[in-house]
């Protein structure tokens, strides 16, 4: 777990420099804007795996609970996802970095943890799915948490600062459940 989340860092901080080096800017609007562009850029696919997890989860949870859980970051991570796609829109679309490359950058270093379809098979396949599925989430959260923190603490926008006060909020208080779940269910044995 430790790796992957050293993975998204590194993908973070990488992609923060390659824009750095390829947009034209004043050297202040390169500093909060490229962190904003970066971090809409790789929230982005990093919700979109949190989603494709949940509906994993809406069909094979055993836990009502988790299922639950599941349907709210959908809900939650759907809206998110549409606000900062109208941001990435309103705020960036003049820039020459396409998309296409932002979001395979962001893939390509596995930004969420759910890199590829083989992890997502593994956690289909995982027996319990609950466990698996916590195990997984977990730190998919703290990598959000993370990023959020880095964007709230550069970014010059009260929208960006209040998404992600917002992640952070919202992700710790799942974090803090799922780990009470996996106590009670898996750490008894």
């Amino acid at each position: 777990m430790k790796d992957k989340l050293l993975f998204g860092v590194v993908g973070l901080v990488l992609g923060i420099v390659v824009v750095q080096f390829l947009r034209p800017s004043t050297p202040m609007m390169m500093d909060s804007s490229s962190m904003d562009y970066q971090f809409i850029n790789q929230m982005i696919p990093h919700h979109e795996d949190a989603i494709t997890m949940s509906e994993l989860a809406l069909e094979k949870a055993e836990h009502e609970e988790i299922k639950t859980l599941a349907q709210s970051i959908i809900t939650s991570q759907s809206k998110e996802i549409e606000q900062m796609q109208g941001w990435q829109k309103d705020w960036f679309s003049s820039l020459f970095i396409s998309k296409a490359l932002a979001h395979g950058t962001s893939h390509g270093l596995n930004m969420g943890l759910m890199g590829n379809e083989s992890d997502l098979e593994e956690l289909g396949n995982a027996q319990p799915f609950d466990k698996k599925f916590i195990e997984e989430m977990i730190p998919h959260h703290q990598m959000a948490v993370m990023m959020a923190q880095m964007v709230w603490n550069t970014t010059n926008r009260e929208e960006m600062k209040q998404l992600a006060k917002n992640i952070v909020t919202a992700q710790n208080q799942e974090i803090d459940q799922m780990r009470n779940w996996y106590n009670q269910w898996y750490k008894s044995n």
